[in-house]
């Protein structure tokens, strides 16, 4: 039995004017889980967020956070931490301060020094917010947005300026989240990101959901890649598709092939060089959106 879902989106639209920025849009996100949405530019997903946020109103369909309209604010607002790209503290408040002030308006509870320990701000929490580097920033945003754990996190861009170390240390925070039962949703332009940790992906073009999966379900749209060269003078490989001396072969059927071929050089005794082999990555899958 599945879990049960945190938002539901049904045939939702949004429009600005003439312009359709979202049109007929409906997906589901289950308590738990990780579900990053993810699209090209001006896909809609930014629209989409905000209707989901409460910050911006339907034009058409209808969105459910924990059962609820998103807009009212009382019933979801204490459930749900959203992590914006900008969030605009007030520069002269501290780091401290800062997360003390947010946290109370949410509505949830908990302890300021151990949400800045949580985001790695411990050490930064006398310092005014205009001292901050922009790492520093997104650190602050994300230590607002799960004061008081709350059950369902929106994460958008999350780490956008932050370096490897502070990376880490946010995914483990989020990690530590998920075990305590939060359900995260995720934007990203860092695919490696979602395909690492998202449990389902929507995949957004130009308004509309137009693949959505698991990681393994949406690369099985596209052929696997084995990749290698061959020594000058080796024999004709059972697979063709030389190009400057370089195979580069797309199969359904990765296993098979790749049996074939290792078996092909054991026989003759040819070494294949630069050999790689592996499934479609999300981001090939990504840019055939473009493409289609």
């Amino acid at each position: 039995m599945s879990a049960p879902s945190v938002i539901e989106v049904e045939r939702l639209s949004i429009t600005y004017g003439a312009f359709a920025a979202v049109r007929d849009l409906s997906f589901q996100v289950r308590r738990g889980e990780l579900y990053a949405l993810l699209g090209t530019n001006g896909a809609g997903k930014t629209s989409t967020l905000e209707v989901v946020e409460g910050h911006r109103r339907a034009t058409s369909g209808t969105v459910r956070i924990f059962g609820e309209s998103p807009q009212d604010r009382r019933a979801v607002a204490p459930r749900m931490g959203v992590m914006l790209q900008e969030s605009g503290f007030s520069p002269d408040l501290t780091v401290q301060e800062s997360v003390g002030l947010v946290g109370a308006l949410s509505g949830r509870q908990d302890d300021v020094d151990r949400v800045l320990g949580v985001s790695g701000l411990t050490r930064k929490a006398s310092t005014r917010v205009s001292q901050l580097s922009g790492g520093e920033k997104r650190r602050l945003d994300f230590a607002t947005a799960v004061y008081g754990g709350p059950e369902l996190v929106i994460l958008d861009e999350p780490t956008t300026g932050l370096d490897i170390q502070s990376r880490d240390a946010l995914w483990a925070a989020v990690d530590r989240l998920r075990d305590e039962g939060s359900t995260i949703v995720l934007t990203t332009h860092y695919l490696e990101e979602a395909q690492q940790r998202a449990d389902r992906i929507g995949l957004m073009h130009e308004g509309t959901l137009r693949q959505e999966g698991t990681v393994a379900e949406l690369t099985q749209t596209l052929p696997s890649v084995i990749s290698f060269a061959l020594p000058p003078g080796a024999p004709e490989p059972p697979i063709v598709g030389a190009l400057n001396g370089a195979f580069h072969i797309e199969t359904f059927s990765l296993q098979h092939d790749l049996y074939r071929l290792l078996g092909w050089a054991h026989d003759t005794g040819v070494e294949l060089l630069d050999l790689t082999a592996g499934p479609t990555r999300l981001d090939d899958v990504f840019r055939a959106l473009d493409a289609g």
